[in-house]
């Protein structure tokens, strides 16, 4: 078994989760935003769809420079259907790029860097487990709590929420 594999399994099972999570997102409500200082609903859903394909696209390479002008979150999709796609379309380029990785591969360099200057390096297994996978988790239960505060129903994530109990 590859080092990479266990986290493989975890990424396709999270990523069921998080798909019930943005399955939720209420289109017409892209613009809110609970505080002045929070992302909108639109930018935050947004930018957990998109997080696996930033990812899955740098994580073959080196590192990646965020002067180069690329990662930024494109606009918000119109519709629920659309951001579930897109999603669904970024997490497979994750998947593939993380199974790409032998265990020499996992544990070699990547940098993170702005205009050249180093922010953090790290071996791309390191990359998967903390940006991948820990950031996304992160930002998925901040969604979690923006739709409590729509009123919208919360999905059971590691167990029953509110509103879903998947043992009952």
């Amino acid at each position: 078994m590859r080092m990479i594999d266990p986290l493989l399994m975890e990424f396709d099972r999270e990523n069921s989760t998080t798909k019930k999570v943005l399955e939720r997102v209420p289109a017409e409500k892209a613009e809110w935003a609970p505080h002045a200082k929070s992302m909108s609903l639109g930018k935050l859903a947004t930018h957990i769809a998109t997080l696996p394909g930033w990812i899955g696209g740098a994580l073959l390479g080196d590192g990646f420079d965020m002067a180069s002008g690329k990662g930024g979150v494109p606009p918000t999709p119109a519709t629920t259907a659309e951001l579930v796609a897109l999603f669904e379309k970024n997490a497979d380029v994750a998947k593939q790029a993380m199974s790409q990785l032998d265990d020499e591969k996992a544990m070699g360099l990547w940098t993170f860097s702005v205009a050249g200057k180093t922010i953090f390096a790290m071996p791309r297994i390191a990359l998967v487990r903390s940006i991948l996978l820990n950031h996304g988790y992160h930002h998925r239960g901040q969604l979690s709590v923006y739709l409590r505060l729509l009123d919208v129903p919360v999905p059971s994530i590691y167990g029953p929420s509110a509103d879903e109990n998947p043992f009952a």
